[in-house]
């Protein structure tokens, strides 16, 4: 198949691309290369699979609407995998145009482009970041999700609700995935481990909100690339949810082809082990600087991966204590090759 990837330089994108090229499809990808963080990263990342024979990389930005149309009539896809958008919850609160650009603007170019090429499934990075203020866990994607607690969650809420209009109106087959803390190794310099490891190395303490209590259901990345290839082979039909009841209806589900599936591991961990975990694994213990809540913070999150197993058999296999060993060992060696380490700041869960 020949399959478009957005945010084909980022960290589940480029993952994900090298899976695609090794199973045999042809990949487009496109990727705008911004700012957010060093660049030197995605470059290091889009070097892996650049010049592989099935593979096209596109220097674009999918908020240019005459752009995003063009790859799509020139190119045809017949998959669209679009994990393209402004990321981070923290950083919402200061560029929130940022997400209104990206988020939002793109993905309508994005379904655009689906609506005019006849693509046969489109699946879409949601976030756990939706079920915003729910403390009923784990989250279900029955469960409501009317009350996101930060713009980022807000844009991912309305992506799924964009697809479904589109999906309801042009019969476009579309799986919004709700992605639950993906870690491991070529992660973002904003996420929490990058900037831990960068604070232990350095020697700077590490900033722990919610003085450490923060559970997450760390999903590791090859657990994730696993569970979109999956998915991608059982695009959802219409009328498939026969169980669909129009007086009372699933917010995930749909007698549209339209879909919402929690993607996670199932298995909330502690903060302060994941600290633990890192602490062993770089051979330092860290100074520790305990601070309370953050705007936009959730205490817990953790995914009920029923349906998604149920679909495809999805079943991650990467413990914590692995998942984190495979971190350390790529972070030291990647960081090693630089001038100097990669993350600054504040941890982004």
């Amino acid at each position: 198949m020949t399959i478009l990837v957005t945010g084909s330089a980022g960290f589940i994108g480029s993952a994900l691309t090298l899976r695609l090229l090794a199973d045999g499809h042809e990949v487009i990808g496109i990727d705008n290369h911004n700012g957010y963080y060093n660049p030197a990263l995605k470059e290091a990342r889009l070097a892996r699979h650049a010049d592989h024979p099935a593979y096209t990389h596109i220097r674009a930005d999918i908020a240019d609407r005459a752009t995003v149309a063009e790859i799509f009539a020139t190119h045809r896809p017949s998959q669209v995998i679009h994990l393209a958008a402004q990321a981070g919850v923290r950083h919402s609160l200061k560029k929130p145009f940022d997400y209104v650009d990206a988020n939002l603007v793109g993905f309508a170019n994005i379904l655009e482009g689906c609506r005019h090429t006849d693509v046969e499934h489109l699946v879409f990075a949601s976030s756990s970041s939706v079920y915003g203020g729910n403390r009923k866990l784990p989250y279900v994607e029955a469960d409501n999700v009317d009350h996101p607690l930060s713009l980022y969650a807000a844009t991912k809420k309305a992506n799924e609700l964009m697809a479904h209009a589109y999906s309801h109106l042009y019969s476009i087959p579309a799986t919004g995935l709700r992605f639950f803390t993906v870690y491991g190794p070529w992660d973002r310099p904003d996420m929490a481990l990058q900037r831990f490891a960068n604070a232990i190395i350095v020697g700077r303490p590490i900033e722990l909100y919610n003085y450490g209590r923060h559970r997450r259901d760390w999903t590791f990345i090859d657990d994730i690339i696993e569970g979109i290839v999956q998915v991608l082979v059982y695009p959802p039909k219409a009328g498939e949810a026969g169980d669909y009841n129009p007086q009372a209806p699933d917010p995930a589900t749909s007698t549209a082809p339209w879909r919402a599936l929690n993607i996670g591991r199932g298995e909330p961990i502690e903060l302060l082990r994941v600290v633990e975990l890192l602490e062993r694994a770089l051979g330092r213990e860290a100074e520790r600087r305990m601070l309370p809540m953050q705007p936009g913070d959730v205490e817990e999150t953790h995914a009920d991966i029923t349906r998604l197993r149920r679909l495809t058999g999805y079943t991650p296999r990467v413990s914590i204590e692995d998942g984190i060993a495979a971190f350390a060992r790529w972070y030291q060696e990647y960081v090693g090759r630089q001038s100097r380490p990669l993350a600054q700041g504040n941890p982004e869960l």
